[in-house]
């Protein structure tokens, strides 16, 4: 091992020791960020409800072709994109007297097409159980018709409607919460200490002064302490510069 690799293996090991000499840090770190957390979970973070509502899209007069051919990526987006059209959503919008535009609307609607189905899901999320069932089926109802009326097939039939006792409740676990606000404070902790430790260039021991300068110490100077004088000699104190020299 050359004189470089001893050096980068020394250091990792002095980044180690940092580490783990104020360990303490760390584990308050981690307390303090997993608590903050778990307080913004319990107390200020709201908790969002989904209602769901699914149609079947079929057409009586192509009904052979339509289960050979099952609904293409490209046909869902159609769909999806009529569902969430600004005509529906501004339908919607008047229907229920919301105070937002079509465009914030669309934000609260997701449309899905499960794999080799004919079936529609339409789900709409908002802070408020009740107000995301009305507005699913609201859109139900206006989407529906607009399909009927734009893609010319039978009318889409639709298979549920939203309810109340069918709402999902989304909310990320109050352990989960506490654990990435614990591995937070730990990575920022760290940094903070690894960043410390390599911006400290000062001298604290004999080790560093033959590490930096490659010379032995010969002796240390005790700093005379004048405050400590003035007072009658009483618990006089001193600090000790140290002197390097080559050695012999």
């Amino acid at each position: 091992m050359d004189s470089k690799d001893m050096e980068d293996t020394i250091d990792l090991l002095e980044v180690v020791r940092a580490l783990l000499g104020r360990w303490y840090l760390i584990v308050l770190a981690m307390i303090v960020f997993g608590g903050v957390m778990g307080v913004y979970n319990l107390f200020v973070e709201k908790p969002t409800y989904s209602a769901e509502a699914q149609i079947y899209i079929s057409n009586s007069d192509s009904i052979v072709s339509l289960q050979e051919v099952q609904l293409s990526a490209a046909l869902t987006q159609d769909y999806s994109s009529i569902l969430t059209s600004r005509n529906v959503l501004k339908k919607v919008i008047a229907d229920l007297g919301l105070e937002m535009d079509y465009k914030q609307l669309g934000t609260h609607i997701s449309v899905t097409n499960p794999n080799d189905t004919h079936i529609l899901k339409i789900s709409v999320t908002t802070d408020e159980p009740e107000r995301s069932v009305v507005i699913a089926n609201s859109l139900i109802r206006f989407g529906v018709d607009s399909i009927f009326r734009i893609v010319g097939q039978e009318t889409p039939s639709v298979i549920d409607y939203a309810e109340g006792d069918a709402v999902t409740i989304n909310k990320t676990g109050l352990i989960r919460h506490v654990a990435l606000g614990a591995l937070a404070g730990m990575v920022l902790m760290c940094g903070v200490i690894v960043l410390r430790f390599l911006l400290d260039n000062t001298i604290k021991d004999e080790e560093d002064v033959h590490r930096l300068t490659r010379y032995s110490v010969l002796a240390e100077i005790p700093e005379y302490d004048e405050d400590s004088n003035n007072q009658g000699g009483k618990n006089r104190g001193s600090r000790s510069h140290r002197t390097a020299g080559q050695a012999a």
